[in-house]
């Protein structure tokens, strides 16, 4: 058996974009079923208790879902992220825009 694909609850958070999502949802003035069949429209196959399971920090979130999630939601990824644990722009990717712009 391939224990290691399971997602078995950890006392540490499984991801740390559950809040926004459940904060953005909130925002939208949609429930966890509303959401649900809102990404069900969308091609993403997500039910109201996976959803649950990913705003309560308990379940991993793939980068498939977290891209079809802010899709819906109307974001960015970034804005998923909290914001001490956003990605920085790297100073390659600064320095690249100033050549492009230059």
């Amino acid at each position: 058996m391939l224990g290691f694909l399971s997602m078995a609850r950890t006392k540490t958070p499984a991801n740390i974009v559950g809040p926004q999502i459940r904060k953005r949802r909130s925002d939208l003035g949609l429930t966890q079923e509303e959401l649900a069949a809102r990404c069900q429209l969308e091609g993403f196959d997500i039910s109201r208790g996976t959803l649950s399971q990913i705003e309560a920090q308990l379940r991993c979130v793939t980068d498939d879902e977290l891209l079809a999630l802010a899709r819906v939601l109307n974001v960015t990824t970034d804005s998923l992220f909290p914001t001490e644990k956003r990605p920085k722009k790297s100073a390659t990717t600064k320095a690249s825009q100033r050549e492009r712009r230059g």
